[in-house]
């Protein structure tokens, strides 16, 4: 089962100050731990922790990883139009908290979405601004032997994630960037590295310049 648009909401039209990043991977990817360490070497940057009606994997925190909820839960954010985007992932509910985004970067700092691709096509539309990366594992082979060694999901799920994955990779050259994750540590180096050149473009740069009359 791919993802499945439900509903938009556009949280507002206020102008970002800070630097929006939306990050899409295939299931299994290692996403979650390239975007941990990022923090880590980065205080700056701030995880926007998503919605989901999917239950909790082992190690994973509330609120720090996701804002887990019940079914009912979700229809009362989305009845108080609280999401940018929203959508069904292999069975589960997942959506964008406008709250999350605004927080985040209307301080200045770095905020981080993780969604699939249709929330990040909807996310650009909103967001001109947002810098888009995907992060691809290296082959088809490894990401299955990632999906079986973590013995989160059953053959089943593996086999609807496997089967999700060709076609998430084949819109990641609709994005600004794409990451291979073979080896963690270059993962988090290249995405580091997107983040300090995205900063220095000269648009975001035009405060200091003011001074210059330019």
């Amino acid at each position: 089962m791919t993802s499945t648009r439900r509903d938009t909401v556009v949280a507002g039209n206020a102008p970002i100050s800070g630097l929006l990043v939306v990050v899409s991977a295939p299931s299994g990817t290692g996403k979650t731990s390239v975007l941990r360490e990022v923090m880590k070497k980065r205080p700056e940057v701030r995880f926007s922790v998503s919605a989901t009606t999917r239950p909790a994997r082992e190690g994973e925190v509330d609120g720090r990883d996701y804002r887990f909820v019940s079914d009912a839960e979700f229809d009362a954010l989305l009845e108080r139009g609280e999401f940018v985007e929203w959508a069904v992932v292999h069975g589960n509910r997942y959506g964008t908290l406008s709250s999350e985004i605004a927080c985040a970067v209307e301080r200045g700092g770095v905020v981080i979405l993780d969604t699939d691709t249709a929330g990040a096509m909807a996310i650009r539309k909103m967001f001109p601004e947002a810098v888009l990366i995907f992060i691809v594992p290296p082959s088809p082979e490894d990401l299955k032997k990632r999906l079986e060694v973590r013995g989160t999901e059953s053959p089943e799920r593996v086999r609807i994630r496997l089967d999700a994955a060709p076609g998430e990779v084949k819109r990641a050259l609709r994005y600004d960037y794409i990451v291979v994750n073979d080896r963690l540590d270059d993962a988090v180096a290249g995405i580091i590295a997107i983040l300090d050149a995205e900063r220095l473009k000269s648009g975001r740069m035009k405060p200091i310049l003011e001074g210059w009359r330019v």
